[in-house]
C-alpha cells in the first residue's frame, strides 16, 4: 500500500467524522436564509453571491453521494479543507446556548452540526 492510498484513507476518515449531516440533511439546511447568511463572501459582503461554506456545502453533498471509488485528488484537497475548517472553527466554540448563531451556522453550511 503506498502512502498516498494511506493519506486518502485517513483523508476519507477525517472527513466522515468531520461531517455529521447527511446529504439530505444538508441539502435542506442550505436552502434556509440562516444558511444564505452566514460565511465570507467573494468581493466581500456587499458583493453578495454565495458564501464560500455554502458553496463547498454543496460540494459535500455531491462528495458524499460518490463511492469512494471515484474520488479524485480534486476531491481528497475539498475534503482536507473542509476538515481543517470545522476543526479550526470547533476550536472558536462560543459559550453559552448555540443553537441560534452564526458560529453554528456557518459549521452547518460545512456539513457539521455541533448539537449533534
Amino acid at each position: 500500500m503506498s502512502r498516498a492510498d494511506d493519506q486518502g484513507r485517513d483523508t476519507y476518515r477525517e472527513f466522515t467524522e468531520a461531517v455529521n449531516m447527511k446529504p439530505g440533511e444538508l441539502s435542506t439546511w442550505l436552502k434556509t436564509d440562516e444558511s444564505k447568511r452566514v460565511g465570507w463572501h467573494k468581493g466581500g459582503r456587499s458583493g453578495g453571491g454565495e458564501s464560500v461554506g455554502h458553496d463547498s456545502g454543496r460540494k459535500i453533498i455531491n462528495l458524499l453521494r460518490r463511492k469512494r471509488g471515484d474520488l479524485s485528488e480534486g476531491d481528497y484537497k475539498h475534503m482536507r479543507k473542509v476538515v481543517g475548517y470545522v476543526r479550526r472553527h470547533m476550536a472558536q466554540r462560543p459559550s453559552g446556548n448555540v443553537r441560534d448563531t452564526k458560529w453554528r451556522w456557518s459549521l452547518m453550511n460545512w456539513g457539521h452540526d455541533p448539537l449533534k
